[in-house]
């Protein structure tokens, strides 16, 4: 079965930013994850789903980006991992149901470590064990599996190793840095050559500025699978970005990443369709990509 039929298909933008606007304090540096191990704020993480398939979004990706052990045993909470992970499902599967339209759920599969960096200290096994707990929790109430910002092959690899059992296709969102490589210094043709045995239903440029989309996008449409982007409105991820990482950090990323207020709902668009144009399918926002965004590229195709 082909669950993309379509010749684009537009997602949701991002929800941690969006949850912060609509009043939830992070707890820790727990970020977008205080919202599914606090009940009370479930609500929040509902009605954002809500917000972006009114506006337009035709896939929304769960809200469970930062639920990772190495954030969860910080703050204390390592005892709700799975609990939080199945919430981010049923929490997507009941906007779902609610907004009585036809759209698909992706399962967010975040990366392991530190946010756009090279997985450290890594032990395959118990990432292979974080990554399966995940998708089995998710498995239930998701059409696909995202791989959310990865920065390797071999993190890819044993992501894509992890999911194979549930047989969903897994769209890998990939980050990539301003010299248009991974983290770990790959290209896309590297890891186009090592996920071809695998159901993969296309590659993302993932949490990427609008310029490094532009500039990975020539080696996106020469390989084989459908394309697209998810792009964030920071200024700027700096190198020594882990080193920013603490709970005033969480509480606001604007802070410390900065706000492009140019990339504006209309400029969104332009952006978008100018790139749907020149070949993307899959058409995201990211941080600081609200729902007024989406509406404006709905509004626009």
């Amino acid at each position: 079965m082909n669950l993309f039929p379509n010749d684009k298909y537009i997602f949701d933008g991002g929800m941690g930013q969006y949850l912060i606007e609509k009043g939830m304090i992070s707890k820790g540096t727990l970020w977008s994850a205080s919202a599914l191990i606090d009940e009370n704020l479930n609500n929040l993480v509902l009605d954002s789903h809500l917000d972006f398939i009114n506006s337009g979004a035709q896939i929304i990706v769960t809200n469970n980006f930062k639920v990772r052990k190495n954030t969860f045993n910080e703050n204390g909470v390592i005892d709700k991992f799975d609990f939080a992970n199945k919430k981010a499902g049923e929490l997507a599967f009941k906007a779902k149901k609610q907004s009585k339209k036809e759209l698909l759920i992706a399962g967010s599969i975040p990366t392991r470590g530190v946010t756009y960096k090279v997985h450290q200290d890594y032990n395959e096994n118990e990432v292979h064990e974080e990554f399966l707990q995940t998708a089995k929790e998710l498995n239930p109430f998701v059409d696909l599996f995202y791989l959310d910002v990865l920065s390797s092959t071999r993190e890819i690899i044993t992501a894509l190793d992890s999911i194979k059992k549930f047989n969903k296709p897994a769209l890998l969102g990939l980050h990539f840095k301003n010299n248009f490589l991974l983290p770990s210094g790959e290209t896309i043709e590297e890891i186009s050559s090592a996920i071809k045995n695998y159901n993969c239903c296309g590659l993302m440029a993932s949490c990427v500025s609008p310029e490094i989309y532009d500039g990975v996008s020539p080696a996106l449409k020469k390989q084989s699978l459908e394309y697209g982007f998810a792009v964030n409105a920071f200024i700027n991820i700096p190198d020594d970005y882990e080193l920013k990482l603490n709970e005033e950090f969480s509480k606001q990323p604007n802070l410390y990443l900065g706000l492009r207020k140019e990339i504006t709902p209309k400029k969104f668009s332009e952006f978008a369709i100018n790139s749907f144009n020149n070949g993307a399918k899959f058409l995201k926002g990211c941080c600081n990509i609200m729902p007024e965004h989406i509406k404006a590229l709905r509004n626009s195709i």
